[in-house]
């Protein structure tokens, strides 16, 4: 037998009320009657409420007064406040003091179980309602998945599978959950099907999706004025799940004029997708025109050391009379300085951050106990992302350019893809360390597991020598090889990987900003 919702009713005329009352017991509601509230903290004391209902205006103590008391005594119980007046100043109290809903007198019992609905039924009602729209939308997916044949469907077809992520998240149902990952895994199969047919031809085609390339030029140049600033912020290795988290901190200070979702080049690796955001150019573009900034995967060093050079020449290129400064982020000391000398950016035409931290912790997943701990999956990797946000020098950043009048424009260069799948691979002892693609000579590998580019040069990408030729690794898998292979799978086996190809890693937002 379910146990009676237990209800406190504080009003000083709680008697005119006893046909509210009465309707409520008959639907199962357990009452404790209150004519003050003095007593009304007593008794939330001795008894545990599920909800209490307050008057506002009573004698001796007032109903804010109460209010805060109960708060103070039990921070999470809802409180209904109930009162005659309209007055702005009471409405604002109540509701800073955190209350679960606001009613006008006279209420009729209708009103009353709507709130008692809406406070304490809330979860499970979100929970049936979510689980049935996502069983009713994952029969048209199936079908958009399978007659996918553009890249604007899959831009289409990959945010809806995030919206279900996200809304699934939080509900108890481990079924429905375990739905859409079997979807999500048949959305990334198919995806890597069209990939892996089409990606030559999207790069020299006169109808293609913005790549990393052409990104600043088609989403972001267009915005810069000499009247105001402009933020642009890279967060290296930012998923479309891991922004949709972030907006609601954004939307705060900022409203969304336009959002776009683009498509990283391969290999999704941060020195090649990186580096052609700031250059304009793809990789071999980037190896003949500039040598001097350019490192193939073998080479040692640094690969994204001149990612303002490359900014700087592609300014030039595209003869724009804009003033710039360039900031790459890597530690908290950084983000500090910039944060507090943010101000100083406001002559700037368009100030650049690239912020390093969301790289890092996926990094730090496969190289620290406590990291794994706490992101055993992509919810968990999310609610990190988003306890580093909202407390980070970032976000101190983006509210400062938000009170210069600054516009703001996020993205990333790629996303991210947990591994759970090894893939033998074996190459000649130069060979790229990347998980995710290789490159280099005498690749011997599994034919159905990737995509293989023999002559590089074919989608824009350098040889560091003659027979060398490029893997990307599909869905989820990993490359691992086999000398010491149980070690190795055990070893980086749900580890955040990227450099293959994943609807995670290829699809990519742009989002720009006006300040509130």
């Amino acid at each position: 037998m379910m146990r009676k919702i237990e209800i406190l009713w504080v009003d000083d005329e709680i008697d005119l009320l006893t046909p509210h009352i009465l309707f409520l017991e008959s639907k199962n509601y357990n009452i404790t009657k209150c004519t003050n509230g003095t007593d009304a903290i007593e008794l939330v004391d001795e008894i545990a409420f599920d909800i209490v209902f307050l008057d506002e205006n009573m004698p001796g103590i007032s109903g804010l007064e109460t209010l805060s008391e109960i708060k103070q005594k039990q921070g999470n119980l809802p409180v209904v406040m109930i009162t005659k007046s309209e007055e702005e100043y009471i409405m604002e109290e109540a509701i800073g003091s955190k209350i679960a809903d606001y009613l006008i007198k006279p209420v009729n019992p209708n009103q009353i179980l709507l709130s008692l609905k809406k406070n304490l039924d809330h979860s499970r009602l979100i929970s049936e309602k979510t689980t049935s729209s996502y069983q009713q939308e994952f029969r048209k997916i199936a079908m958009d998945l399978a007659m996918a044949n553009s890249y604007e469907e899959w831009v289409e077809l990959y945010n809806k599978l995030v919206h279900w992520e996200l809304e699934l998240e939080n509900i108890d149902d481990a079924g429905m959950l375990g739905i859409l990952e079997s979807q999500k895994n048949e959305a990334n199969n198919l995806f890597f099907k069209f990939v892996k047919k089409n990606y030559k031809d999207f790069l020299t085609a006169t109808e293609k999706p913005t790549f990393s390339h052409t990104l600043l030029k088609d989403y972001v140049f267009k915005h810069l004025s000499k009247d105001r600033g402009t933020l642009l912020v890279v967060i290296d290795n930012l998923r479309l799940d891991q922004f949709r988290i972030l907006e609601p901190f954004l939307n705060r200070h900022y409203k969304k004029e336009e959002e776009h979702s683009y498509f990283s080049i391969l290999p999704t690796a941060t020195q090649y997708a990186r580096n052609a955001i700031f250059s304009g150019l793809m990789p071999s573009e980037m190896e003949k025109m500039y040598p001097q900034y350019w490192k193939n995967d073998v080479d040692e060093g640094g690969k994204n050391l001149f990612e303002n050079e490359f900014l700087t020449t592609q300014i030039k290129r595209l003869n724009l009379d804009i003033n710039h400064e360039y900031y790459k982020i890597t530690n908290l000391k950084n983000g500090k300085e910039l944060a507090e000398n943010y101000n100083a950016t406001k002559q700037n035409d368009l100030t650049v951050v690239v912020y390093n931290f969301v790289d890092m912790l996926s990094h730090a997943k496969t190289e620290m106990e406590v990291i794994k701990e706490l992101s055993g999956d992509d919810k968990a990797y999310r609610s990190l992302t988003v306890s580093w946000f909202q407390n980070s020098p970032l976000f101190q950043i983006i509210q400062k350019a938000q009170k210069l009048g600054q516009k703001l424009i996020i993205t990333t260069d790629h996303g991210t893809i947990n591994c759970k799948t090894a893939s033998k691979v074996i190459g000649s002892k130069n060979i790229s360390s990347n998980l995710r693609y290789k490159t280099g000579k005498s690749l011997s590998y599994e034919e159905k597991d990737v995509y293989a580019v023999r002559n590089p040069k074919d989608i824009f990408l350098p040889s560091s020598s003659m027979s060398s030729s490029f893997i990307f690794a599909k869905e989820d898998l990993f490359f691992a090889y086999p000398n010491n292979y149980n070690h190795f799978v055990k070893y980086f086996k749900n580890t955040y990987q990227h450099g293959g190809i994943s609807l995670e890693e290829m699809i990519i937002p742009c989002a720009v900003y006006e300040p509130k």
